[in-house]
């Protein structure tokens, strides 16, 4: 009998899944994709893991005195199997007792990560959709991965849109752009994912055209590597988190120079006159000159003003990445890179403007009709109740706090009992010790997941749950022209269900079943996510076809718009008739909405603020390198980090950490040595890796290492190489509470086991 052929589809790619006698044993990529990810390999070992969980779990205190165990145990005690039924009248009578005792805002329902291409099985969608049901829960609002300027970007321009949709389309930035301006990089390695998936790998086609027009383009980043070779981009080796203060001195420049657009300033911004006062000193006493900036950014000041002169006069696009705003203060570029734009009257016309994301993940200025993807509804939260997803360390340390966020003062819940299910809090956060002391201190917490992973290994009751390919699914990603049936691959593995099955159950137990399923099964659901997708773009005038030739085939794939996207190009041709959703309908350069929330750390306008910790800090004569934690190569955050091509790619056993040539000189560390990674908040171990690419004074470790600490032995550094050990867990700022990675100093030195 020939082998199975199914269409599927993940994160980093579209796949077939190849099936003999019941088993995977491969995953092709999509035929026409110009760029599949080598993550597609990782898929199948990771299937057949010994990291499976097999079995529903309870931690052995736990089974023995419920919620009066304890946190402590946490991640010492033997897990106990049980059968499903025990399991799931356990979680239900522990929800039961919490809302009885402590009412539902005791109830966390976390979810964070990447967790399934597949829109119904989506594990955030789902146990929102379960708590929600039942009359509410706490959630988390905003994420890590652009958190900052999603609370941002709305006082500014009105919307947080150019984060999560539509940008000026690539075709448009090809044929007009003149300079292309990259803060953070274009950095290939990210080009693999997108969330929903990604059907077509595109970002390098993208690049390599804009190569070929031979204009300028410049990689404002610590680390050369953030452009590919062949873009031949010109370096300018930032100190990490002071993109701003070269913007600043870029602003200053232009203003000397008179190559403002004063027109499309009076007509388009509100505010531009108080900025301009601070960008020429008039409000501080320090103008920001190209001098100025070079004592805070390390560019000669020479360079600065030839990059002030290249953009005045020509069409430019301003790109920065994601991860610029994962920092202290991280507003501040992003708002600033939308001023700058603005003082060169760029925005609204083709090839010109600003965007964001470039460099953080696959489908960013993809040309796509904006018409829905498949999506699911998870309905509202009753309760009304959500932290910042970054503050979760916050919320369980400091119970009945108060705290700001967005123009707002908020308390902390007192949680009891967190129900996570998708996502692994112990790879995203930060100061993952700190986390690790809140975590102990809820009655109960409650993991549904498909692998051991460190979260799972820290819960009370743990779920088994099945992979994609154990269950049937439709993906599709708001930047791909595609969307995907997700075909079930192979039987269940071991005891694992779905947690659509799961809170199916839970909620029968719980008296809401009708509410949370409304009497649909698994393919009910699917069919009938599709259907609203191809309702929604047929209204748009692109034929779909009927669910079941969809299914049949595997894939839809909608056409390429007729005219490239313009970000704002109404709004630049008729402000009036197309006015921003800001207070003043106009691009906010001044806020005076933010004014009146007299923030300390976060003015009216954009500015330079020295973070806590950067290489101008005092702290550097303890921590004299900057660390910045990247977006890894061979895996998706910390998915798939047990499988064979991440644990290939490991030094000296753990995660890698590259340091510049004299930095690891001066630290008497060559390729390959064990070091010890360290600062006040933690250490981690790591493997060196030299490459002269990346700025000195900076090092660099990718994120997804799975957190590994010696619990038994207070101080010893954490065993795999897990570098949020060593970020700070503090917010952006009062306005946004963002995710602080960023800002971070650390010390390195060699290690030698016991």
């Amino acid at each position: 009998m020939p082998p199975q052929r199914l269409p599927h589809l993940a994160h980093w790619g579209a796949f077939t899944a190849v099936v003999e006698d019941g088993r995977l044993i491969a995953c092709e990529p999509f035929a026409n994709d110009p760029k599949p990810s080598p993550i597609l390999a990782s898929i199948t070992p990771s299937l057949y893991s010994d990291k499976r969980i097999r079995r529903p779990a309870i931690r052995e205190s736990w089974l023995k005195h419920r919620h009066r165990a304890g946190g402590e145990g946490r991640g010492r005690e033997t897990m106990v199997e049980v059968g499903w039924d025990e399991a799931l009248d356990l979680v239900a009578e522990e929800i039961r007792r919490v809302e009885a005792e402590h009412g539902r805002e005791a109830l966390f329902a976390g979810s964070y990560g990447w967790s399934s291409a597949g829109r119904f099985h989506h594990a955030r969608s789902l146990i929102r959709r379960f708590y929600f049901s039942g009359g509410g829960a706490v959630d988390q609002q905003g994420n890590y991965s652009w958190g900052t300027a999603q609370f941002l970007l709305p006082y500014v321009i009105g919307t947080y849109s150019p984060l999560t949709g539509r940008v000026t389309a690539w075709p448009s930035i090809i044929e007009h752009t003149e300079i292309f301006l990259a803060f953070g990089g274009l950095a290939l390695k990210n080009g693999q994912v997108s969330s929903g998936g990604a059907v077509q790998h595109t970002q390098e086609l993208w690049l390599r055209r804009l190569a070929e027009k031979g204009i300028p383009i410049i990689n404002v980043s610590p680390t050369r590597g953030d452009c590919p070779d062949f873009l031949r981009a010109e370096w300018l080796p930032i100190r990490p988190n002071t993109d701003v203060a070269l913007m600043l001195a870029l602003a200053y420049e232009i203003l000397r120079v008179g190559g403002e657009d004063r027109d499309f300033l009076s007509t388009h911004t509100k505010g531009h006159e108080a900025l301009c006062a601070y960008v020429r000193g008039a409000s501080d006493g320090a103008p920001k000159t190209p001098e100025w900036a070079e004592k805070i950014c390390g560019l000669p000041a020479a360079a600065i003003t030839k990059l002030a002169a290249q953009l005045v006069g020509r069409r430019s696009y301003i790109t920065c990445s994601f991860a610029v705003q994962r920092a202290e203060h991280g507003e501040q570029p992003y708002w600033m890179a939308v001023a700058l734009s603005a003082l060169l009257g760029q925005i609204g016309l083709p090839g010109g403007g600003f965007g964001f994301g470039h460099g953080s993940m696959n489908g960013v200025g993809n040309p796509r009709p904006a018409t829905p993807g498949p999506d699911m509804a998870v309905g509202r939260n009753p309760l009304g109740r959500a932290i910042p997803v970054a503050r979760i360390a916050d919320m369980l340390l400091q119970p009945g706090t108060s705290y700001a966020f967005n123009g707002r003062q908020e308390i902390y819940p007192d949680v009891r009992l967190i129900h996570w299910a998708g996502g692994n809090p112990f790879h995203h956060h930060q100061q993952l010790n700190r986390l690790l002391t809140g975590w102990r201190r809820p009655q109960t917490i409650i993991v549904n997941e498909i692998w051991w992973t460190p979260t799972a290994k820290l819960a009370d009751i743990v779920l088994p749950v099945t992979t994609t390919l154990e269950r049937n699914d439709i993906g599709g990603s708001s930047r791909d022209r595609f969307v995907v049936a997700m075909h079930q691959a192979i039987a269940p593995l071991h005891q694992a269900r779905s947690d659509f099955d799961i809170f199916a159950d839970l909620s029968a137990r719980l008296g809401y079943d009708a509410i949370f399923t409304e009497g649909r099964n698994e393919m009910d659901w699917v069919r009938d996510i599709y259907e609203r997708c191809a309702a929604g773009n047929r209204e748009a005038g692109i034929a779909f076809p009927d669910f079941e030739s969809f299914w049949e085939k595997g894939v839809v794939e909608l056409p390429a718009p007729r005219q490239d996207f313009i970000l704002f190009a109404d709004f630049r041709n008729d402000p009036v008739a197309h006015p921003l959703k800001t207070a003043s309908g106009r691009i906010e350069l001044y806020s005076e909405t933010i004014a009146r929330f007299a923030l300390p750390d976060c003015g009216p306008h954009a500015t330079w603020i020295e973070p806590s910790e950067w290489l101008g800090a005092e702290k550097t004569r303890r921590f004299p390198l900057h660390l910045l934690t990247v977006q890894p190569a061979d895996r998706l955050h910390s998915q798939l980090d047990f499988a064979p091509l991440p644990q290939g790619n490991k030094v000296a056993g753990r995660e890698c950490i590259t340091l510049n040539p004299l930095d690891a000189s001066a630290r008497g560390c060559k390729s390959g040595d064990l070091v010890r990674v360290f600062n006040d908040r933690g250490a981690c171990l790591a493997g060196v890796r030299i490459d002269a690419s990346v700025k000195a004074g900076v090092a660099v470790m990718a994120t997804g290492a799975w957190f590994d600490p010696n619990i038994e032995h207070d101080g010893a550094p954490e065993r795999a190489g897990t570098a949020n050990v060593l970020t700070r867990d503090v917010g952006t700022s009062l306005l946004t509470q963002g995710p602080n990675a960023m800002s971070c100093l650390v010390e390195v030195e060699r290690f030698k086991l016991a």
